[in-house]
């Protein structure tokens, strides 16, 4: 086994310069005669923009420009496509009006920005900021989903009645009604999937310059992104309307994306244009709360009404699903397609349902645009069904793990072909459960259970098994490049958003070449440099990009191969290679990878015909995609008197596939776990229902996970039961412990308190909420 390559706990070698304050940001980015610039935004979430006066703003010290929508409109400069459309029932599309980068005519939510000032300095752009005058006709907002499609409701496009973007079917209601109709139980459920505000580490930047005339010159952006090649298309092809050549993306280090950072921002669209204009660099740097709160891409957002039908011996029959789904102010890149095509495939779970209907209308609200969020749709479809079998079995009185045990796909059906479109090649999700209630020691809860009863606590346990769809995308290139030294360079279009990608793709490189990780080095992040690539997202760095380097590598022997041969003097048939060294089979005589290489830039060396050097390029699509798994145990006390609640106990069992690594993927995990309780405990998104006003634009008034709210996490996987579709055997976990960790924490919650009849609490079950909860329980109780 080579020392560093697949299935190593390998550090990460990216490590020591981000801690060393090496990495290099986009903030961190300056260029000669660069200038600043700030947006002036919209205090309203719905006006009319009745004029806007610039004058002052103009005149300011150190002022080079202050862009209105009107002037780049003027210049040709083009909307922010939508990179998905909806298709309706009736065969219609959506209703998808442009977006410009600065608002004319009308805002439509707060933060909406009108304005871009370009000065010397940046504290000369704010001061000019100020300055520009806008008078607003102040217009009723909608900010609530749930009542964003009612009568009446403010409209925020004239030709979407009801706010309605679209409806979107999926499955066969007829089939669904069936199912409902044979039940002999019928459980309902209304919830709500709350709004996030993703806040990466890094806040959003752009860096812009211009390069030559108007007319033939060239783009420069430097800025943070999941993937510089869909940011270039979009830039090049929908906005400005030039060859992707003239359109250079450069993404440095990356603080964290989630999603968040794979779209297109006006703010880089006005620092394009700006820079043209000016002929100078402009540097844009989002500041927390007055852009980042207010305009960085947010996530959720769903209120579902469920119907799921169980026949006599609890066995699902059929589940129906009413979403709405808010998509904001404005249709943002991939929007359309998560809580549709994202999530859709994924509402049959780990569970046999024979039938399956979803209908989603997705409705526009006076609000930052919604888009793809860490796991985008698979979170949802799993917090949906996860909550519902719990409340399944709290309204009929059943075990919750049994309910799940007899309607869990078993792994003797494997590949088992879904009602709602996929077919799992693997998994076994009894076995999962097991392993993880064992683990969590559930035989000895009700002990632990009476034990805090008797200190004045409620303690509760909640599990969720969860499955997602992911890793396979638009595809993905690796460029491998072997120098005469025989050191490689792989070039590859993914982009490292702090997952650790440069240590994985060694890793694969040093199981296939033999390498030590030191004379490897990955670049990403430059359309110059990297001719293609998909980008970062659905946790297929590696199931795609992964592959995509196994195979370039693998290129990489076979061509050494036939130089070793040579060098050897024996056919190219009779060559192995293993650990670094190409063998003449049976025997001892071998030349060593770093030989080959020298030989391979040094034509008298070559044998006839063969063309010099070991580089290789090649692309890999997944077909399929790839369906990690797992179960998720929660343990938690709350204190009745105050709503406190502490997790005592965090339990998850998952199956990956193949691992890369174990450490870096323990990382990922722990992370997406503490993303995932944020979201169910602490991160509430409040809007004011009458202004439309961000009630929580900042750190004082939104709250993250902290180190203290996140407990040890029992983390373990089995590695027997590979992927049977990727070659490699992943099936991807960058997203997973987001996934898992709302529904089993809430269903804890809901087991302390299911004694004062509560069947059900929303995300975020905050301290308050908690509290008020048991408050009203009581009462209640009282009452009878």
């Amino acid at each position: 086994m080579t020392k560093f390559g697949i299935g190593q706990a390998v550090r990460r070698t990216e490590d020591l310069q981000l801690l060393t304050g090496a990495g290099q940001y986009t903030a961190d980015v300056d260029w000669p005669q660069q200038t600043y610039a700030v947006a002036v935004r919209s205090p309203y979430a719905h006006a009319h923009i009745l004029s806007m006066d610039t004058a002052d703003a103009e005149a300011a010290p150190g002022v080079l420009a202050v862009i209105t929508g009107a002037q780049m409109r003027a210049d040709g400069v083009g909307p922010m496509a939508s990179n998905i459309v909806v298709t309706q029932p009736d065969g219609s599309k959506m209703v998808d009006p442009p977006r410009y980068a600065l608002a004319e005519g009308k805002v439509r939510h707060v933060g909406d920005p009108v304005a871009f000032v370009v000065a010397e300095t940046l504290d000369q752009a704010r001061d000019a900021a100020e300055l520009v005058m806008v008078d607003y006709d102040d217009l009723p907002a909608v900010t609530d989903t749930d009542l964003a499609d009612a009568d009446g409701a403010p409209l925020v496009y004239d030709d979407a009645p009801n706010n309605r973007c679209f409806t979107w079917e999926y499955g066969d209601e007829a089939t669904a009604d069936d199912g409902m109709a044979k039940a002999a139980h019928t459980v309902r459920l209304k919830l709500i999937n709350n709004r996030i505000v993703v806040n990466s580490m890094e806040p959003r930047a752009a860096l812009a310059a211009y390069e030559g005339d108007a007319e033939t010159g060239r783009y420069v952006l430097h800025t943070p992104t999941q993937g510089v090649h869909s940011v270039q298309r979009q830039l090049a092809q929908d906005v400005f309307g030039v060859d992707n050549s003239r359109m250079r993306i450069l993404t440095g280090h990356v603080g964290g994306g989630f999603g968040m950072k794979i779209f297109l921002y006006p703010e880089q669209v006005c620092a394009l244009y700006a820079a043209r204009k000016l002929g100078r660099p402009v540097k844009w740097v989002a500041e927390r709360s007055y852009d980042g709160f207010t305009t960085d891409k947010q996530g959720r957002d769903h209120v579902s009404d469920i119907e799921l039908g169980l026949d006599a011996d609890y066995r699902i029959t059929g589940l129906k699903i009413t979403l709405k789904a808010a998509m904001g102010a404005y249709i943002s890149g991939f929007q359309a397609f998560i809580p549709t095509m994202a999530s859709a495939k994924m509402y049959s779970g780990v569970y046999a349902i024979p039938a399956v209907f979803l209908r989603v209308h997705g409705l526009f609200t006076n609000t930052t645009p919604v888009d793809a969020y860490r796991g985008a749709g698979r979170p949802e479809a799993a917090y949906l069904l996860e909550r519902l079998m719990d409340k399944a079995a709290l309204d009929l009185g059943v075990d919750p793990v049994e309910l799940r045990m007899r309607n869990y796909i078993r792994p003797d059906q494997m590949p088992f072909p879904t009602s709602t479109g996929p077919t799992y090649d693997s998994g076994d999700f009894p076995r999962l459960t097991r392993i993880a209630l064992e683990r969590a020691d559930r035989d000895g809860f009700e002990a632990r259970r009476a034990e805090a009863e008797a200190r004045g606590k409620l303690r509760g346990m909640g599990m969720a098994y969860y499955i997602e769809c992911c890793g396979a995308g638009p595809g993905e290139q690796a460029d491998i490049r072997v120098d005469e030294a025989g050191r490689v360079t792989l070039y590859i279009g993914t982009q490292d958003n702090g997952q650790g990608h440069q240590t994985a793709y060694k890793q694969i490189v040093s199981d296939r070449l033999g390498l030590d990780l030191d004379r490897i080095t990955v670049v990403q992040g430059d359309t110059d440099l990297v001719e293609r690539g998909g980008g970062t997202g659905g946790s297929r760095s590696i199931p795609e990009g992964g592959v995509a380097v196994r195979n370039a590598a693998d290129g990489v022997v076979d061509k050494g191969k036939i130089i070793a041969a040579g060098i050897l003097e024996a056919a190219p048939g009779d060559i192995d290679f293993a650990d670094g060294q190409f063998t003449i089979v049976g025997t001892d005589r071998q030349v060593g990878f770093e030989d080959v290489a020298r030989a391979a830039h040094d034509p008298s060396r070559l044998p006839p015909d063969t063309e010099p050097g070991l580089d290789v390029k090649v692309r890999h699509k997944a077909e399929v995609q790839t369906y990690p798994n797992g179960c998720h145990v929660c343990e938690l006390e709350i204190d009745p008197d105050t709503g406190d609640l502490e997790i005592v106990n965090y339990v998850v069992v998952d199956d990956f596939g193949t691992v890369v690594n174990p450490l870096m993927l323990a990382g990922q995990v722990h992370g997406g776990i503490g993303q995932g309780l944020g979201q169910s405990l602490l991160e509430e998104t409040v809007y004011d229902k009458e202004t439309g006003q961000l009630l929580s634009g900042s750190f004082m008034d939104y709250c993250m996970p902290r180190a203290d709210d996140i407990p040890t996490i029992d983390f373990s996987y089995v590695d027997d039961i590979p992927c049977t579709t990727n070659p490699l055997g992943i099936k991807g976990a960058g997203e997973a412990g987001a996934i898992g960790a709302p529904p089993a924490s809430i269903n804890a919650i809901v087991d302390a308190l299911k004694n004062l009849g509560i069947h059900h609490i929303d995300m975020p079950a905050t301290k308050h909420k908690i509290w008020a909860t048991i408050q009203a329980a009581r009462e209640r109780q009282a009452a009878e």
